[in-house]
């Protein structure tokens, strides 16, 4: 769920590969020109006004009994984009990075 007030810079764990959650960009974010260096771990979503940098790191795997999930320490960086816009452009990513059910 998106928070009502995105900040300009906040951290977050992922439940996903870096190799997946590059994959999902172009539909969650899918109004930006995307620059993309996989091993810089690190993207780059550029809209008219402003900007979204996103840096990741592996974190080892969540383990629940047998059940492994990948994990991802995913930081977020925003760039000359006022309140309402970085609320919309997240909500997307949200929306489009959500996984299961629930």
């Amino acid at each position: 769920m998106t928070p009502t007030f995105v900040p300009q810079t906040f951290e977050r764990v992922m439940g996903c590969t870096a190799s997946e959650l590059v994959s999902w960009l172009p539909r969650a974010l899918p109004d930006a020109e995307l620059a993309t260096d996989v091993t810089g771990q690190r993207n780059v979503a550029i809209w008219v006004g402003g900007s979204m940098e996103l840096r990741w790191n592996t974190l080892p795997p969540r383990r629940i009994a047998l059940l492994e999930i990948p994990q991802l320490q995913v930081s977020f960086t925003y760039e000359g984009l006022d309140d309402e816009a970085r609320y919309r452009i997240q909500k997307c990513f949200d929306l489009q990075t959500h996984r299961g059910g629930g």
